[in-house]
């Protein structure tokens, strides 16, 4: 049975659109599920961040090669992974290298979004429920790449939003930006 700490995420979120509101029924159905996290199954969940330098009010993006567009920074849930923001955590300092991200302005997931996935080398088309957060550095010179087939850029949001083509993620961006403004 899945764990309380994932069903509690997805229940706590409140939906902002239409579209969101489906995925997140999906959700609370899959969060209940036996495996929820399983790469194995055609609907697993996937934990991300927009990573902020709050200081500067820019976003850093990734550039994912199999993709082939700018991204925020995420991925699958590692065995034994349980906390979607752990999973977003341990995925964000791997791929950005910065020592000190923390949850910003506060641990709430920021948006909730169903995304389908192409098929890939060794495995078949399926679909991700992304649970997105907002992750802070204080240091955001000390980024690295993960590899130099993943190139980051740090953008002020407006460019971001022009640089990806991926209309759930300008979503994310001006919920990020809001949050930005609002100062936290």
């Amino acid at each position: 049975m899945a764990t309380t700490a994932l069903l509690d995420v997805v229940r706590a979120h409140r939906a902002e659109d239409a579209a969101e509101e489906k995925a997140l029924a999906r959700a609370r159905e899959l969060a209940a599920e036996a495996a929820p996290w399983s790469r194995a199954t055609p609907l697993h969940f996937t934990a991300s961040a927009l990573v902020v330098a709050p200081r500067s009010g820019r976003v850093l993006l990734r550039w994912h090669q199999r993709q082939q567009q700018w991204l925020q920074v995420g991925g699958h849930a590692d065995p034994g992974e349980e906390l979607p923001l752990d999973v977003a955590l341990r995925e964000a300092a791997e791929e950005t290298g910065l020592p000190d991200l923390a949850p910003w302005p506060d641990a709430a997931l920021l948006h909730l979004v169903r995304v389908p996935v192409a098929p890939g080398r060794d495995e078949p088309a399926h679909e991700h429920l992304d649970l997105r957060f907002v992750l802070a550095t204080r240091v955001p010179g000390q980024v690295r790449e993960e590899h130099p087939e993943a190139p980051l850029r740090w953008l002020e949001f407006a460019e971001a939003r022009r640089l990806t083509g991926v209309a759930n993620v300008r979503a994310s961006l001006d919920r990020a930006e809001r949050l930005l403004g609002a100062g936290g």
